[in-house]
């Protein structure tokens, strides 16, 4: 795996989240996501399974952030090791409980970067079974648009 500067790396991955907070505020769709990509890069979601190449990473991001109304995914720190880059954050639903806490369940990604901002894999990695207890528990609906994950998704 080629090294790159940490300062390149970081800015990607800075510009990466700063248009996933602008997709979270419906400012963009989620798909502005894709332009991130390499044009053969890898998507593996542990819902939606693999999804290979640019093109169907932008279809793939429009489908399974659909009817995510209110949802956000605070990113709580990264790691960056030569070409990879380790964040960890929150799928955090709309509401609190009596509390005041927030219905959420962590989740990490690994991403891997191939240069002139751009990333050639992501993998996100987290705990199905903790995201549909928060569900459950907070009453959270989908919205407009939702679409169920593929029944037999590639892995």
């Amino acid at each position: 795996m080629s090294d790159f500067p940490l300062e390149e790396v970081r800015f990607a991955l800075d510009a990466y989240l700063a248009a996933r907070k602008r997709a979270e505020a419906r400012e963009t769709g989620w798909d502005v996501l894709a332009d991130f990509f390499t044009d053969d890069a890898t998507f593996v979601d542990p819902a939606w399974g693999r999804v290979e190449g640019i093109e169907n990473i932008r279809t793939f991001l429009k489908a399974s952030m659909a009817g995510l109304d209110g949802w956000t995914f605070p990113h709580e720190w990264a790691l960056i090791d030569g070409a990879r880059v380790v964040t960890h954050w929150q799928n955090r639903l709309p509401g609190q409980r009596a509390d005041g806490t927030p219905y959420q369940a962590p989740g990490i990604t690994v991403m891997i970067y191939a240069g002139d901002g751009k990333f050639s894999s992501e993998e996100d990695l987290l705990n199905m079974v903790h995201v549909t207890e928060e569900i459950q528990a907070s009453g959270w609906r989908p919205g407009p648009g939702f679409g169920m994950p593929p029944a037999k998704p590639r892995r």
